[in-house]
């Protein structure tokens, strides 16, 4: 079967998989309990660069996020993954494949991490086991990570993962602020970077 021309819905995509450290795994129903937790301790991080994080999610709006992220993971349409520690089972962050193109085969990816855990090469680990992922079970032809041009944090996990700078779309979005801001275009590119 010829994946390119085939509706995304018949696309296998695992559940699961792991990094050294981390499991990496689609969101369940049931999860919006540890990811309330996990932003309400980290929102004064998230905040800066979230728009979602301005007001915390109650549990509930949070379960209804999750349960919504797993209806779209069914459909292809969006591939949400809560990051957890192997050993611990403790929540580490949030990630995942998002504004997919499967005609392309080209996927964003996203991250944040739990406050707590920050500064450890959590989501560094975790970007480079979503972008193998990608490339050796979903054939991505491009990967993308997009980041505010002054979330250095960001850049440097992009950086770090062998992502390379394409561009900065100027005047691109606005900030939670509402003000005017550059958004930074790394990527990795089928036939370039691997």
């Amino acid at each position: 079967m010829d994946n390119y021309s085939t509706d995304p819905i018949l696309i296998p995509v695992p559940e699961s998989f792991e990094s050294s450290r981390l499991q990496i795994r689609s969101v369940l129903w049931g999860d919006g309990a540890a990811v309330h937790k996990a932003v309400q301790e980290s929102a004064a991080e998230l905040r800066h660069w979230m728009p979602w994080a301005q007001q915390v999610p109650s549990v509930e709006e949070s379960e209804v996020s999750i349960r919504k992220s797993r209806l779209q993971f069914l459909e292809r349409s969006d591939i949400r993954l809560l990051l957890f520690h192997k050993k611990t089972g403790q929540l580490i962050g949030s990630s995942g494949l998002h504004r997919i193109d499967w005609r392309v085969r080209k996927f964003e990816i996203g991250y944040w991490v739990h406050t707590s855990f920050a500064g450890q090469g959590y989501i560094t680990e975790a970007v480079n086991a979503i972008a193998d992922f990608a490339i050796q079970e979903l054939q991505a032809n491009r990967l993308e990570i997009r980041c505010d041009s002054r979330n250095t944090q960001s850049a440097r996990v992009a950086e770090r993962t062998g992502f390379t700078l394409e561009g900065i779309l100027r005047n691109d979005k606005t900030d939670v602020q509402g003000s005017l801001r550059d958004t930074m275009v790394y990527s990795k590119v089928r036939g370039v970077e691997y």
